[in-house]
């Protein structure tokens, strides 16, 4: 590991507001906040008990926490947490909030699939997936999945919001197909978000440095924002989907599958 990455790691464990979880066998037992995330950043902000009750917002692989720190800054009546489990990366979110004195945000370093160990169930209000790997090759591993969605549950309030924001027309068909599957209420939906005259209403003005590398290189941003009830039982889409002919960006390498389920 590089020297960076430890200095890094070191400023991390003096962060009041990063809390470290890396295992994939960790639990939360003893985890101090699972169902009091609330009354946390009541405290950090130095609310009384009313301002336990603002709404919890997760970004799931948060990344450099870019949008983590956006939301924040921009809606002061909800707190954000950032989830990742790459620590270098989210170091630069987590700086940025600190510096800025952000009371409402906070970051969670640990895997996304156990990411409703760290909850209490309704704890959270909504959930942004920002340009996640469309994981065009394994349905289980795609952040909109059944598998995923059903572990959302556990800790999403009913009928809660997830935003999706991704380049990837793959994910997007994907996802979109899911929710139609699934009977779910759609609240937006646009395959090209910066075309639109008007954003979606509630939507904000954020753009990650890598959501600009992705418009700088002709691609077009989707958005999806639907609802997830706690009834129901939820199915894959049994639809074939062409596969994108890029990863993402720094992952340029062109697929050789044509078809997924």
């Amino acid at each position: 590991m590089s020297k960076g990455k430890l200095a890094k790691f070191a400023d991390m464990e003096g962060f009041g507001h990063v809390f470290q979880c890396p295992y994939p066998d960790a639990d939360a037992t003893g985890f101090p906040l699972g169902g009091g995330w609330p009354h946390y950043f009541a405290r950090a902000g130095g609310y009384s008990d009313d301002g336990a009750e603002r709404p919890i917002v997760l970004e799931l692989g948060c990344g450099r926490g870019e949008y983590t720190v956006g939301l924040a800054r921009e809606c002061a009546d909800k707190c954000f947490i950032g989830v990742d489990i790459k620590g270098a990366r989210m170091w630069t979110g987590a700086r940025a909030a600190a510096t800025e004195g952000l009371t409402n945000a906070a970051f969670l370093r640990t895997h996304i699939e156990i990411v409703d160990r760290f909850f209490a169930p309704a704890e959270v209000s909504e959930l942004w997936i920002t340009f996640p790997d469309p994981q065009m090759k394994k349905a289980t591993k795609r952040l909109t999945s059944t598998y995923f969605l059903q572990r959302y549950r556990r800790l999403l309030r009913d009928g809660g919001l997830i935003h999706l924001k991704t380049d990837s027309p793959f994910l997007y068909t994907y996802t979109r197909a899911m929710v139609e599957a699934n009977r779910l209420p759609l609240v937006a939906d646009t395959a090209d978000l910066y075309a639109e005259p008007t954003p979606p209403t509630g939507l904000p003005a954020i753009r990650t440095y890598y959501e600009q590398q992705w418009l700088d290189r002709g691609l077009s941003i989707k958005y999806l924002c639907f609802r997830l009830p706690q009834a129901g039982t939820l199915t894959e889409p049994d639809i074939d989907i062409e596969l994108d002919d890029y990863r993402s960006y720094n992952r340029s390498k062109r697929s050789s599958l044509t078809t997924s389920r």
